[in-house]
């Protein structure tokens, strides 16, 4: 109410002012006489009437009217060259920052609100170089003044940078029109202000910056290699250091056409995913989530048992699992498709010269137009005090751990409540192990909404996981066999955790060092690449893991086609990462997937929403199954079928979120999900059934009323 009311204000204001005919002495000839009629006071006050004419400007400029040429061509001829420059340019700053604000404040929250994902990109340009591009345009007057006062209201831009920016961006405009206020009584024309060259002149001045810039650029990277040698001839077209997904994926688009690329990989092919990560956990997985069936076999109509659980013959079949799936990454493979592998640990001497410390001994050296760091990430491990001495387990440790010892962990202290933590923890627990997960957070899965968050801590607790969040371990102790973590709680009081195995799963960070990366003067401690996955020098790039900001395996793959691409062709055309539309799933049981934006995400960054809700406790197939738990709730734009975001929370949940995924790329609405035909009886109905929840909410309830009358005439 305060927006309109304040927007009916301003309208009056301009309506009032074309209504009293004011806008007679914005025009060239009503300046002209305007002059001479100021002239007396312009000899006997000067002072105010300097101060009505600057004040006059400023509300022009302010309410967007047509005139701010015209008043910079009246102060130039009244007050001549210098003062009239003097307030002319304060003027027109003052007034088109107060047109900015009264733009901001009406529209800028509606705006975002309504497009935020959509002006994502916009967002972060501004952010970064929003004043460089502010300068650019003030700086040529053929852009209208005030459409860029509006359009820069709703960036991030700061009012105090706005101002600046346009202070100095106008004055050389500014300059031009006083000067030729100066002679306001020669002018024929507005037209005749700005000749061709002149005008010429002006877009050459705005596009200095933007050249400025790449000049810059191309001398800050040049001054990089400078202390180094380029080769005149290459070894490779790329090389490619890591052979887990992002790795793989870049060797086998290069290979594909038909660049000559080495893939370097010092230990394992396949990376984390394949060896310690998302093969051997689903695996576990799959084999916990049979022994809760069988111990609950009633729920299926049998007679439940406790399952014997024998951990050799789990950890057997994990391996068999991974030996089933490595041949898809084995270095055989990728030899075949053209690629030159080579196992062992790379190091850049220079940019474009690899060193490689064979594993079978000796030391390569080979040379490549462009490189591409795909070195993955490893367990993050909290510098707790006690930590080395109880020891601990990783996800990566992890597996070689179970293998050894042959059984489950007894009294298993999971730390972390990220998605490893919980799908590890329930597991875990389904197999027999006594299982505490620790969070320091308010509750487990702090990225999900806070009803996907409590779903997923009713199953783990169902299945004995003993869950303790919003607590902060301080330190391990080990008082003989006993081991145990203290913790503190909000208000600073200790407890004690006792526990036999402890695992962190607190996260993973970039596997950084060892690469040479330091003495080439990249900062690994925050690798900054921009929005083609180049690094300060664009030769060498990153993917994966290693490069952020979602660590996901096919998030990783996705961004090894952009490095690839843009590694190999970037002097030609590059890509920017597109992470629009990224799924994500987390495999507890029932399983929780999600592409978009959640409904915290979407209050954080003030976008509108509805939400269309429905559960999989009413589905059919659910129901047979003994899985009618959990929900699919649908983020859409207001009033309209555009989906804006998806959480599912139930089985199969990876499953069914690959509808909305294709959904959200192609921009197809829930209406046309709804018209799609789904097999009967099937899990997949459920997106059928959360858009029929959507048209039912927005059904026009006067057509329906209408139709009630036609059908009840009908009737007779």
């Amino acid at each position: 109410m305060k927006k309109l009311g304040f927007l009916v204000v301003i309208a009056l204001v301009v309506a009032g002012f074309f209504a009293l005919g004011l806008n007679q002495y914005l025009s060239l000839e009503g300046a002209k006489q305007l002059q001479l009629d100021l002239a007396a006071w312009r000899l006997e006050q000067p002072l105010v009437l300097a101060a009505v004419l600057f004040v006059s400007y400023v509300l022009i400029a302010a309410l967007s009217l047509p005139g701010a040429a015209v008043m910079t061509l009246l102060l130039g001829g009244v007050f001549g060259l210098a003062w009239g420059l003097v307030l002319a340019s304060f003027a027109s700053s003052l007034g088109a920052t107060l047109a900015f604000l009264m733009t901001r404040f009406i529209l800028k929250d509606s705006v975002q609100r309504r497009f935020g994902d959509r002006l994502k990109t916009i967002n972060d340009g501004v952010r970064r170089e929003g004043g460089f591009y502010l300068f650019s345009l003030r700086l040529v007057p053929v852009f209208p003044f005030f459409l860029i006062n509006m359009l820069m209201a709703l960036t991030p831009i700061k009012i105090r940078q706005f101002y600046w920016v346009s202070q100095l961006g106008m004055l050389p405009g500014t300059l031009v029109y006083v000067n030729a206020g100066s002679q306001l009584s020669e002018l024929k024309s507005l037209s005749g202000i700005l000749s061709p060259s002149l005008l010429f002149s002006f877009v050459l001045l705005g596009i200095f910056p933007l050249i400025a810039k790449k000049i810059l650029a191309w001398l800050s990277e040049r001054a990089k290699k400078a202390k180094y040698s380029r080769p005149k001839r290459f070894d490779r077209n790329l090389i490619v250091i890591g052979g887990g997904a992002a790795g793989l994926v870049s060797a086998y688009i290069a290979s594909a056409v038909k660049a000559k690329v080495t893939l370097i990989e010092a230990h394992k092919m396949g990376g984390d995913c394949l060896n310690y990560g998302c093969v051997p956990s689903k695996a576990l997985i799959k084999t916990a989530k049979l022994a809760a069936q069988q111990r609950y076999g009633e729920r299926y109509g049998l007679s439940g048992s406790e399952p014997v659980i024998d951990f050799r013959r789990i950890m057997a079949r994990i391996n068999d699992v991974i030996a089933r799936i490595e041949p898809h990454d084995s270095v055989a493979r990728y030899t075949e498709l053209g690629v030159d592998v080579v196992q062992g640990y790379a190091r850049l001497i220079d940019p474009w010269t690899v060193e490689i410390a064979l594993n079978s001994g000796g030391v390569q050296r080979l040379t490549a137009r462009a490189i591409i760091i795909a070195a993955g990430a490893e367990p993050a491990v909290p510098p707790l005090p006690g930590l080395e001495e109880v020891g601990y387990l990783t996800s990566d440790t992890l597996w070689d751990a179970l293998a050894k010892s042959g059984e489950a962990p007894k009294r298993l202290l999971v730390l972390g409540g990220g998605a490893i933590g919980c799908e590890l923890a329930q597991s875990f627990a389904r197999l027999g192990s006594s299982v505490t997960q620790l969070e320091m957070l308010p509750r487990i899965l702090y990225r999900e909404d806070e009803d996907v968050s409590a779903a997923i801590a009713r199953s783990l607790a169902d299945d004995g996981v003993n869950i303790i969040t919003d607590r902060r371990a301080l330190r391990c102790e080990i008082d003989g066999e006993q081991k145990r973590m203290i913790v503190s709680d909000a208000n600073g009081r200790e407890s004690s955790i006792e526990f036999d195995t402890l695992l962190c799963a607190v996260g993973r960070k970039p596997r950084l060092q060892g690469y040479g990366l330091e003495e080439l003067g990249i900062d690994i401690s925050a690798i900054k690449l921009n929005e083609y996955l180049e690094s300060q020098y664009p030769h060498i790039l990153f993917a994966g893991d290693v490069a952020g900001p979602y660590q996901f395996t096919h998030v990783a793959a996705h961004q090894a086609w952009y490095a690839a691409v843009n590694g190999l062709f970037g002097g030609f055309k590059k890509f920017k990462v597109d992470y629009r539309i990224i799924p994500r799933v987390t495999y507890v049981d029932p399983e929780v997937a999600s592409v978009g934006l959640t409904e915290a995400e979407a209050t954080k960054q003030n976008i509108e929403y509805e939400v269309s809700r429905y559960g999989i406790d009413d589905l059919d197939r659910a129901i047979c199954d003994s899985q009618a738990e959990g929900f699919i709730k649908v983020l859409t734009v207001p009033n309209k079928d555009r989906i804006l975001g998806v959480t599912i929370v139930g089985a199969q949940a990876g499953e069914l979120l690959a509808e909305y995924v294709l959904a959200m790329k192609h921009s197809i609405g829930l209406k046309k999900i709804l018209a799609t035909i789904h097999s009967y009886p099937s899990m997949s109905e459920a997106n059928k059934y959360v858009a029929g929840e959507w048209q039912k909410a927005h059904a026009p309830q006067w057509a329906l009323g209408l139709l009630a009358r036609f059908h009840a005439w009908r009737r007779g």
